[in-house]
């Protein structure tokens, strides 16, 4: 079976059996701490400006999870934070959030997208290192709250974050606590730490993320044509093995920045629509997911 098709068979199972998944679940009940003056205001739902290109969500003030479970009789345990990419002026909500949530769930993986708040939207005041950092450790320590309700094993929850979403993941990776256990808010008492990180085309400069023996083992990938983030994931991976952290790296010959996940995908490149068979396998040696079936044997 050629594996483009396998990969948007595997797509489409998932719309199927997750039909009534992505309901929307606020991080901050009362609303998140520093966007009290903009909680009244709606999300702006952006459709693509011509096929193929990614639904925008902007103007975001309660940052919230869409949640996507797998059947039970498939679920693996593992969950995953998706945090969008769009250079903190949008989240490319579909490409690079719900239809991997939904890929992720046909391989068992439980998947939460993450809509943080945006620090370089025109007339935001939310700063990258504060507010969207804040929403990805809120996101960790909703789940392991609610672990047992949502199904998820609370020693198992990673973080995937592409372009400027990557940046999100990287800080919740490497700036993580152990909870407050006298906090009033029993979310709080939660750590924060992701048990694994994903890194896709990452919007980051490495040399300013400080890695020790505690961060969470790394998968990263991105194209070389793709300056910042090919430039940026090997100093990362060099960092991570210095410190005894296990650390997977893909860098494709070519591909550019944003390629996401599309059902299906149009374009020729084939590095476009198989990158997820490469997590995959990450996702089954590290026992995230079931390792995929080997391909039938040609006569």
């Amino acid at each position: 079976m050629p594996v483009k098709f396998l990969i948007t068979c595997l797509l489409f199972a998932a719309n199927v059996l997750c039909a009534a998944n992505g309901d929307s679940f606020p991080l901050w009940a009362n609303g998140a701490p520093g966007s009290e003056a903009m909680a009244a205001k709606q999300e702006v739902l952006t459709p693509p400006a011509r096929p193929g290109d990614s639904t925008h969500v902007s103007n975001i003030h309660n940052p919230s999870l869409l949640v996507y479970l797998p059947p039970k009789d498939k679920a693996t345990g593992a969950a995953m934070i998706v945090a969008p990419g769009g250079g903190h002026q949008f989240l490319s909500i579909d490409t690079e959030g719900t239809n991997v949530a939904q890929w992720l769930n046909s391989v068992g993986v439980a998947a939460f997208v993450l809509k943080y708040r945006l620090a370089r939207e025109p007339g935001s005041t939310y700063k990258v290192d504060v507010h969207p950092f804040a929403d990805a450790q809120r996101a960790i320590r909703t789940i392991r709250s609610r672990a047992a309700e949502w199904n998820v094993d609370a020693n198992r929850i990673g973080i995937m974050g592409f372009s400027a979403g990557g940046e999100v993941a990287v800080m919740a990776a490497t700036r993580f606590d152990a909870g407050n256990p006298t906090a009033s808010d029993p979310i709080e008492r939660q750590s924060s730490r992701p048990d694994f990180q994903i890194l896709i085309y990452p919007g980051i400069q490495a040399e300013k993320f400080q890695v020790t023996k505690e961060t969470p083992p790394a998968f990263m990938l991105a194209a070389d044509n793709d300056k910042g983030p090919s430039t940026a994931i090997p100093t990362l991976y060099l960092a991570l093995k210095s410190a005894g952290v296990p650390a997977e790296l893909h860098i494709y010959n070519s591909g550019g920045h944003g390629f996401g996940l599309r059902q299906p995908d149009p374009r020729p490149n084939v590095i476009y629509s198989t990158w997820v068979l490469r997590l995959q396998d990450w996702m089954a040696d590290i026992g995230m997911s079931p390792a995929k079936k080997a391909p039938a044997a040609t006569k």
